[in-house]
């Protein structure tokens, strides 16, 4: 199967994403992708608005457009989208908070796997805004099964372990908005080859491309993206790896290779102590 990973910049303007989205969808199914993955907060950037106020349900206009584009290229789509979730009362005020959701669409799905981990960390307190999914969600898309996990969940190995043991996964989707910073890319890259190893599933890594490029690299942002996306494969290294910029990357994969690894490295069966 070939897939895509769209690294780019989003916005503050929801109907500009969404344009953005719909013809890199385009031009993905042109070179042949049947799995295009976009980064998390694609319908808005962190940092850009307020999230409650563009939140939709899986059929409001955002979803219902990208899906009907997926259908119509015969591709499946995963994109970072803000779902309307729950209100609380937080320091005294009352916040709508929503689901940080990766929608994927096409090819007979339509579904939300809501954040499970919260980016409570460095400072930043997702969980006020952000109300935390509970379920794992795999789907069989082109013969593989695939899971779903979004960012700071990448920190977390047991939900990867989960979705590859319990749930079957061969490819871990992993959209995110990761933040820079010293040591921030180094992290990246080590938890994302992990995440790989503990699983042996490929895992597909798309971020936001990095606001103000190279030229920018190394300052601590906050979570408004580093670039740097990749495939990587389920022995942990880096089939292909994007730089800062806005790109499209691709590559292909199969079960085959996943089996095989499983059996060089069985982590998830006889080797397991615990």
């Amino acid at each position: 199967m070939r897939v895509a990973l769209i690294q780019m910049q989003s916005t503050g303007e929801v109907a500009a994403n969404l344009g953005a989205v719909l013809r890199h969808v385009r031009t993905a199914a042109g070179n042949g992708a049947e799995l295009v993955v976009f980064p998390e907060a694609t319908m808005r950037a962190f940092k850009t608005g307020r999230l409650d106020t563009v939140a939709e349900p899986l059929d409001g206009p955002f979803a219902t457009s990208v899906r009907e584009l997926a259908e119509e290229l015969g591709v499946t789509v995963v994109v970072g989208i803000f779902t309307p979730a729950d209100t609380v009362e937080v320091d005294g005020k009352t916040v709508n908070r929503v689901h940080n959701t990766a929608l994927l669409t096409g090819g007979g799905h339509h579904l939300g796997y809501h954040k499970i981990h919260c980016y409570d960390a460095f400072g930043f307190r997702e969980s006020d805004t952000v109300r935390p999914g509970e379920e794992l969600i795999t789907v069989d898309i082109g013969g593989l099964t695939v899971g779903l996990a979004i960012c700071y969940d990448v920190r977390f190995p047991e939900q990867f372990v989960a979705l590859a043991e319990n749930e079957g996964a061969e490819v871990i989707v992993l959209p995110t908005s990761w933040s820079d910073g010293p040591g921030k890319l180094q992290q990246w890259r080590v938890l994302t080859g992990a995440r790989a190893l503990d699983s042996t599933c490929y895992v597909l890594a798309a971020g936001q491309a990095r606001p103000g490029g190279e030229d920018s690299a190394g300052g601590n942002d906050g979570p408004t993206g580093i670039g740097h996306s990749a495939v990587i494969g389920p022995d942990g290294l880096r089939l292909v790896e994007a730089g800062y910029g806005e790109v499209i990357i691709y590559a292909d994969i199969d079960a085959d290779t996943v089996a095989k690894t499983r059996r060089s490295i069985p982590v998830l069966g006889a080797n397991r102590r615990f």
